[in-house]
């Protein structure tokens, strides 16, 4: 197993000449888009979240694509306040997502070997779409391996797995009748593991965000409902409050 030094995402912001002012912008911004779901501090002021969050490892994702439209991942690119770049490239170490990624064919495939490798046991993964189980799985195949032998690997050695959007969550259009693969949710494959349902068409990235940070900072999975969604996103319907 490759020797990988983790670092915090105090340590990473310093490494890579991240300011404290323009920290500090990017931490107010992110407690108005998902306040709820940090679960860091009783306090939620700015300074005790930057310290909570500098605090908190730098979380290593794999992200997986099955049967879907990458509506969810569309949404991702879309963020701001925290906006793409710091999300990738501060919060999170991203090291493996068919889309963003540069690398193809081989090249990918290594490069999610490495990231499987190199962070087990650490890492999280998020898969984005729903698994086909008719005929064996036949209808997803990623290089020579099938969807559902893929996810079952991966999620074997992840230290937390999401399923973002409706598809991961529940099967999306793909499961709705006749249905002829066979599509259902991650959970319905993983039955040995905690998912954590994210579901949207597409999914609030900010949701992802939060669940992440916690995760990251030590807090554990967020308290989730009956069905594996969250508490802070999916505890209370708008017009509760209008």
């Amino acid at each position: 197993m490759s020797n990988v030094t983790h670092e915090t995402v105090g340590e990473h912001l310093e490494r890579c000449g991240v300011s404290r002012r323009r920290f500090l912008e990017f931490v107010s911004g992110l407690m108005v888009a998902a306040p709820f779901g940090l679960g860091l501090t009783s306090a939620l002021t700015t300074e005790a979240i930057a310290e909570e969050v500098e605090a908190a490892e730098r979380v290593h994702v794999i992200w997986l694509h099955f049967q879907e439209c990458t509506g969810c991942s569309e949404t991702l690119l879309r963020t701001s306040q925290p906006g793409i770049a710091d999300l990738i490239l501060h919060l999170i170490s991203l090291d493996y997502h068919e889309t963003l990624m540069a690398a193809s064919g081989d090249q990918a495939h290594q490069a999610l070997e490495k990231a499987i490798q190199d962070n087990f046991g650490r890492y999280v993964l998020v898969v984005e779409g729903s698994i086909p189980k008719a005929l064996g799985g036949v209808y997803v195949s990623i290089g020579e391996e099938k969807g559902i032998d893929m996810v079952k690997r991966v999620a074997a050695s992840a230290a937390a797995v999401i399923a973002i959007g409706s598809c991961a969550s529940w099967g999306g259009v793909q499961s709705t009748a006749p249905n002829p693969t066979d599509a259902v949710g991650i959970h319905e494959v993983l039955e040995d593991k905690t998912v954590v349902n994210l579901p949207g068409c597409p999914s609030n990235p900010y949701n992802l965000l939060a669940t992440v940070l916690q995760f990251a900072s030590g807090g554990g999975l967020p308290k989730l409902d009956e069905k594996g969604r969250p508490e802070f996103a999916y505890g209370r319907l708008i017009h509760e409050h209008c």
